[in-house]
């Protein structure tokens, strides 16, 4: 899926300061802007948060030009929705980008109803907490470039759209409350797989589809019988074997690092010690030092 906004904002004086894929089609891309008039309407989805700026940002609507931009602050434009902008100053803004399959298919999944007549309804300076948390949790304080952090990325984007339909659409749903968790089968897969993907790069859509529920569910089930969420699960086990490795063998940490699925060593060095308290290299000078 290529994403019109990310050529038409390019067009103008917009910097485009970083993008990733997320899993299941969506993408984040990072903006900068300031001192420019923009004009933009794409065939998918975008929810856009302000991230540092944009409180000289007004917005064309019916009735004239509206402000109210600030950090935190969301707009969501549905698809075809023509966007007209006057930036009087510096800002930056994190998009995420979706089509109206991602949304059909999280009505499917979730609700178990007829997806065909959703409609998001169109926001403009809008402040939720919800959303929010979740970009300034698990987007914009993460490195999109570190393959670690996509199954965080894109449990969040999993999250947003379905908060986006319950509360921003024609819809008048209620997110189903989930009880218990994954059955015992269910359970001891998903733990075995996960020890066998370690090396790679994992989404949410990946590690429901093994067991064959929805991501939602997943994330949820999973929460609910490990006591902690999917991505917080999956970076114990890496550093956890990391541990083991730097004691039990002589690979360079380096070689460990890529083993478990960090894409760098510096990444990796500093997880580790985030989680244990001590650094990798310090782990194995104290090994030599008592051998």
């Amino acid at each position: 899926m290529h994403y019109q906004t990310l050529d038409q904002l390019q067009r103008f004086k917009a910097q485009l300061l970083n993008t990733v894929k997320i899993g299941s089609g969506m993408q984040l891309a990072h903006w900068s802007n300031n001192q420019d008039q923009v004009h933009v309407c794409s065939d998918h989805h975008t929810l856009s948060l302000y991230v540092r700026g944009g409180y000289d940002t007004y917005r064309k609507t019916n009735t004239g030009w509206e402000n109210g931009g600030a950090p935190d602050h969301f707009c969501l434009m549905p698809q075809h929705t023509e966007s007209t902008w006057d930036i009087r100053g510096d800002l930056s803004f994190v998009h995420l980008y979706y089509t109206q399959q991602h949304l059909e298919q999280v009505v499917t999944q979730i609700w178990d109803k007829e997806p065909r007549h959703i409609h998001l309804t169109e926001q403009n300076f809008v402040l939720d907490e919800k959303i929010t948390s979740l970009y300034r949790h698990f987007i914009t304080n993460n490195d999109w470039q570190q393959g670690e952090n996509l199954l965080e990325m894109s449990t969040a984007a999993t999250l947003l759209l379905t908060h986006i339909i319950k509360q921003y659409s024609n819809t008048s749903w209620h997110v189903p409350q989930l009880k218990g968790g994954l059955s015992t089968t269910q359970r001891q897969f998903i733990i075995e797989w996960i020890h066998h993907h370690l090396d790679t790069t994992l989404t949410i859509s990946e590690l429901a589809q093994t067991i064959g529920i929805s991501e939602y569910h997943f994330a949820h089930l999973f929460t609910i019988s490990m006591g902690i969420p999917p991505h917080q699960y999956v970076m114990q086990q890496r550093l956890t074997q990391a541990h083991a490795d730097i004691l039990m063998n002589h690979q360079t940490l380096t070689d460990i690092a890529f083993k478990y699925g960090f894409s760098s060593s510096s990444h990796f060095s500093y997880r580790f010690k985030k989680f244990f308290g001590y650094s990798p290299s310090s782990l194995r000078q104290s090994k030599a030092n008592t051998a």
